[in-house]
C-alpha cells in the first residue's frame, strides 16, 4: 500500500479512527509521520510515553465529578502527608513521591488495581515449576480450604465433600513427595 500522502513510499503506519459510528483509515510512511509529528504523536521529543498512558488511565474522573468540583471548590484535595503530593499531581505524573503515597491514595488506587489485575489486589508472587512443585500444591490446598469453608457457610454440603476429598488427594500427594526427597 501507498503512502496516502505522499504518494511515494510504501505505508508503514496505519491508522483506523471511528468517530460516530464512521470508520476512516489513513496509511502514510514513517517519513510523512514524522514531518505531522503534533497530528500522529511522533515528534521526536515530546511523543506519547509511558507515563503519559498510565497517567491517561488512571484519571478515573468522570465529567460529572469534575463539573461539581469547578462548581464546589470547597471539596478537599487528597494529599500525602510525607511528600505533600496531590493525587491529581499523581495522575499526571504517572508515579507516586515516596511510600507513603500508597496508603494515602489507597481508597482510590484499589478500584484501579482491580480493573489491571482482573479482581486480584493482593499479591501472591510467582513461584517457579522447577523449584515450587510443593509451593504450587500447598497453595492449591490453601485456596481448596477457602472454598471449602464457603461452601459449608452455603450449606452445600454435597459440593464441601468433593471439595474435601480433593483436598485429602493432594495431601496425600504432599506427604508422598515429602517422603521421596528423604
Amino acid at each position: 500500500m501507498v503512502c496516502q500522502e505522499c504518494k511515494e513510499r510504501p505505508a508503514a503506519l496505519h491508522f483506523t479512527k471511528i468517530v460516530n459510528g464512521e470508520k476512516s483509515e489513513v496509511h502514510i510512511c514513517e517519513h510523512c509521520a514524522q514531518e505531522k509529528g503534533n497530528l500522529f504523536m511522533f515528534s521526536g521529543g515530546s511523543g506519547f510515553s509511558l507515563n503519559n498512558l498510565i497517567a491517561g488511565l488512571l484519571n478515573t474522573d468522570n465529567p460529572i465529578s469534575a463539573a461539581k468540583a469547578e462548581g464546589f471548590k470547597e471539596e478537599k484535595v487528597l494529599q500525602c502527608e510525607r511528600c505533600k503530593m496531590t493525587f491529581p499531581q499523581f495522575t499526571k505524573i504517572g508515579r507516586f513521591g515516596c511510600s507513603e503515597c500508597y496508603r494515602a491514595f489507597e481508597d482510590r488506587i484499589q478500584p484501579i488495581l482491580k480493573r489491571f489485575h482482573s479482581g486480584n489486589t493482593i499479591h501472591s508472587g510467582k513461584i517457579p515449576k522447577r523449584i515450587g512443585g510443593s509451593m504450587h500444591v500447598r497453595k492449591e490446598i490453601e485456596s481448596l480450604k477457602h472454598e471449602l469453608q464457603e461452601l459449608i457457610i452455603q450449606e452445600e454440603f454435597e459440593s464441601a465433600a468433593n471439595i474435601r476429598d480433593k483436598i485429602r488427594e493432594l495431601d496425600k500427594k504432599l506427604s508422598d513427595k515429602r517422603e521421596g526427597e528423604q
